[in-house]
């Protein structure tokens, strides 16, 4: 362990709103005031609100820093989102170190150091915090681990092998909570892994249940292909309208009736990026999934690549599909879908209210589904450019607009019950994609072609604020570069949002007027969260930077409060 390099003087809500509330232990649903914030998106619906009006549009400009703690840890993607629990911040570093510090003064009070083996991952290194459980704090590691420690100490109580990080499997998001099972997702789809969901016992690490985002062929159809496991759950149409994906069905249904390629489930990918979000009075729990294996060569992965690039709703107690919604069948441009999904009631098409499911893609289409089967009630005009949308790529480059960071990447949106918007923060980056094919290498990147910006093309980026009833876009904001992040809002109708060159921003929620700014002296490039401790609302965002947008890199953890 190392000492604290600095600690400066000078975040949740636990709403039960849309009856998505969140356990903080075995059959324990919490019924508190909303001071803490106990998971990445605050609630177990991933809202990210606040409804304190602690921080609202006539006082944010008064926004001063309350203390700043710096981990002094090796740097990387430092995208933490921190829990907080009566009074105490927990936090994750880039390279999986634990901080527990006092929410009111940022003194450290424990931390613990796991040591990574030389690890396999994409896209960081990267860990997005901690889940709370009983009396323990826990995290998932780049090298593909699980591990718990004691709340109070900091010792550890155990640790479990989720999978082989030498094949590339590894872990670099905030594990959801239900009952007393802790549920994680699996990444590493770039390197040809075969995604999964899993639950863990929170006693002792056990395994609970284990679901694979990619299923295997269990039988023969008349036709003489392959069908697959979960063909018979509810399955809905793909999202995207009436855009052609330009697939040569014929070509895929000989390519696969051949038998060449029987096995390419196993290397599947479709990895699980980003944080569950839990129906506990459903007992449900719902993932985004991302991009087949390899990324963008189809012709070795012929068919509908199922459950890639979906939204799915698994049964938390035994992990039993219940409904999948591919967004895009057989992905061959990485437009994944890596944004936690957002639980909140929604106006149904016939004006009803009911449980919804909101995402926002990289593809810049917000998606606002029903919670009872999936089926897709609207979606958002493209919040960012579209230019030849599905385009397929050639050996000598098919500009295709997004690129394939987005859109939203990974950002988690954040959702105000009172203003009834979403709020996502977007990237414009114009790429060129370029085919080559390659074969799969176990532990190796496994692209299949290529992406790359398209040099002297401008860079931008964008907060677009979605109303989840009507679809319509009711305000953008553009910032100079690319955006990584995600943000969070307040029920005095704040919403703050970070960007690359380390501005941190407070913006009216109903207008996106800027209403405040500090600059965090690194990229702040991970989304915030909001407690209320001493009778004020706080706000806590990571600055630290971004592997994939190469933001300044750093180790500050800021916490700010209206004087």
């Amino acid at each position: 362990m190392t000492s604290i390099k600095k600690t400066l003087s000078v975040a949740t809500v636990l709403a039960t709103i849309s009856g998505f509330a969140y356990a903080t232990s075995a059959g324990e649903y919490a019924k508190l005031p909303g001071k803490n914030w106990l998971g990445y998106g605050g609630d177990a619906g991933q809202q990210r609100y606040h409804p304190s009006d602690g921080i609202n549009v006539n006082n944010a400009k008064n926004l001063n820093v309350k203390w700043i703690h710096q981990h002094g840890e090796k740097l990387g993607s430092h995208e933490t989102t921190p829990v907080i629990e009566d009074g105490i911040m927990y936090y994750t570093t880039p390279y999986n170190h634990v901080f527990a510090v006092d929410a009111a003064t940022g003194k450290e009070l424990w931390q613990y150091t796991h040591k990574n083996k030389p690890a396999i991952y994409c896209c960081g290194p990267n860990s997005r915090g901690v889940a709370l459980l009983k009396d323990k704090v826990v995290f998932a590691t780049l090298d593909a681990m699980l591990v718990a420690l004691d709340k109070k100490t900091g010792a550890i109580a155990w640790e479990v092998v989720i999978a082989d990080n030498e094949a590339g499997y590894s872990e670099t998001h905030t594990p959801a909570v239900y009952k007393d099972k802790i549920i994680m997702g699996m990444s590493g789809a770039e390197y040809g892994i075969r995604g999964f969901i899993s639950a863990y016992n929170i006693d002792n690490g056990k395994l609970a249940w284990k679901w694979y985002t990619v299923p295997s062929p269990t039988y023969t159809n008349p036709d003489g292909l392959k069908g697959w496991e979960g063909d018979f759950v509810n399955v809905t149409d793909p999202g995207v309208g009436d855009e052609p994906l330009n697939r040569d069905i014929a070509a895929e249904k000989a390519a696969i009736k051949s038998g060449k390629h029987d096995n390419a489930w196993k290397v599947g990918g479709a990895s699980a990026w980003m944080t569950g979000s839990v129906d506990h009075s459903e007992g449900s729990v719902y993932f985004t999934t991302g991009n087949p294996s390899p990324d963008l060569d189809g012709t070795i992965r012929p068919g509908d690549n199922r459950w890639s690039d979906a939204l799915v709703k698994i049964n938390a107690n035994n992990g039993k599909l219940i409904w999948a919604y591919q967004y895009i069948r057989h992905d061959v441009w990485d437009l994944d879908s890596v944004s936690p999904p957002i639980l909140a009631d929604v106006k149904d098409e016939s004006g009803n209210m009911v449980k919804g499911v909101i995402h926002g893609g990289k593809t810049g289409w917000v998606y606002i589904h029903a919670a009872s089967d999936g089926h897709l009630i609207r979606r958002s005009k493209e919040m960012i450019p579209h230019e030849n949308l599905f385009a397929l790529p050639t050996s000598k480059g098919t500009r295709m607009l997004p690129g394939a960071n987005g859109g939203v990447e990974w950002s988690p949106g954040a959702f105000s019950p009172k203003t009834r918007l979403s709020y996502y923060v977007n990237l414009h980056q114009p790429m060129n994609y370029i085919t080559h094919s390659a074969g799969y290498q176990k532990g190796k990147l496994w692209l299949g072609s290529a992406f790359v910006a398209i040099p002297g093309e401008k860079q931008w980026g964008r907060i677009s604020a979605v109303n989840v009833d009507t679809a319509k876009i009711e305000w953008e904001v553009d910032t100079e570069q690319p955006m990584i992040g995600g943000g969070c809002v307040t029920g005095g109708g704040v919403f703050f949002a970070g960007e690359a060159n380390g501005y941190f921003r407070a913006y009216n929620a109903k207008t996106g007027k800027k209403l405040w700014e500090f600059q965090t002296g690194a990229g702040a490039n991970a989304a915030c969260a909001l407690y209320e401790l001493g009778g004020k609302l706080h706000v806590a965002v990571a600055s630290g930077g971004n592997a994939q947008i190469n933001a300044p890199r750093g180790d500050n953890l800021l916490v700010f409060t209206v004087d």
